[in-house]
């Protein structure tokens, strides 16, 4: 690939993901099922969660602590429950996110071990089978199993894209099934779906350059960690004062 299309570093592309997961957000606050402007939002934030999941696992062989890391994850994820809760009550009652991406770390650490072959699919599976009380239950998981499966070449990291925008619309065409009666109100929404996912991996692929900025990175790390629990305890108190 021409490396003149490089033009994107890995923080311009979480700053992306944080705005596609606010208009996510919005969609899902305050907005109505079967809206346009809702599911417009829904699709462009599906783009979120699967290029976290992969800056996760590529950060993973980075990071200079792991246990550190993995505590701030779980300090983030006992911060972001309230907001969280707050802005989804009613609509969705589980863990947040953080604690999603916390249990695809230890995804990812059961991965790189020594541990045998046994133990670690054991130890994945009751990983995976946890996320079932958190937001982007398995989903997130297998991603983040994918990404860890095909690090290090482009053509696996396409195919595992592929994979997991089919696997989404698979779960998306399920639940429009019982929503909708014609075919027509199924399909075009499933599809639609996995635009998010499809544009997260032509943004890695194409157009991400492997580095991160030049300035301010220990502005956009911390920046990455607080906008979650912030926008979320704003949208709450928004949804509060309207409703």
């Amino acid at each position: 690939m021409d490396k003149k299309y490089k033009v994107l570093n890995r923080d311009v592309i979480k700053y992306i993901a944080m705005f596609t997961m606010l208009l996510n957000h919005i969609a899902n606050i305050f907005f109505s099922s079967g809206e346009l402007i809702r599911e417009i939002f829904l699709d462009i934030g599906y783009f979120t969660a699967i290029t976290m999941c992969y800056f996760l696992v590529e950060g993973y062989q980075y990071t200079r602590s792991r246990k550190k890391y993995a505590l701030r994850l779980l300090v983030f994820a006992v911060i972001s429950q309230a907001p969280y809760l707050l802005a989804f009550w009613e609509e969705f009652i589980m863990l947040n996110m953080m604690f999603t991406l916390l249990l695809c770390f230890l995804i990812i650490c059961v991965l790189e071990s020594d541990m045998p072959k046994l133990p670690q699919a054991l130890l994945c599976i009751l990983l995976i089978f946890v996320s079932l009380f958190s937001d982007w239950a398995l989903l997130a998981p297998v991603y983040t199993i994918l990404f860890v499966k095909c690090r290090g070449s482009k053509k696996k990291t396409a195919v595992a894209y592929g994979v997991a925008a089919v696997l989404f619309m698979g779960f998306n065409y399920l639940n429009y099934r019982m929503m909708y009666e014609t075919a027509l109100q199924v399909v075009l929404p499933t599809l639609a779906s996995g635009i998010g996912i499809v544009v997260s991996g032509i943004v890695i692929l194409v157009f991400y350059n492997g580095k991160r900025m030049e300035r301010g990175r220990e502005f956009s790390k911390w920046f990455f960690y607080l906008f979650y629990p912030v926008h979320l305890l704003i949208l709450g108190i928004i949804r509060v004062l309207v409703h």
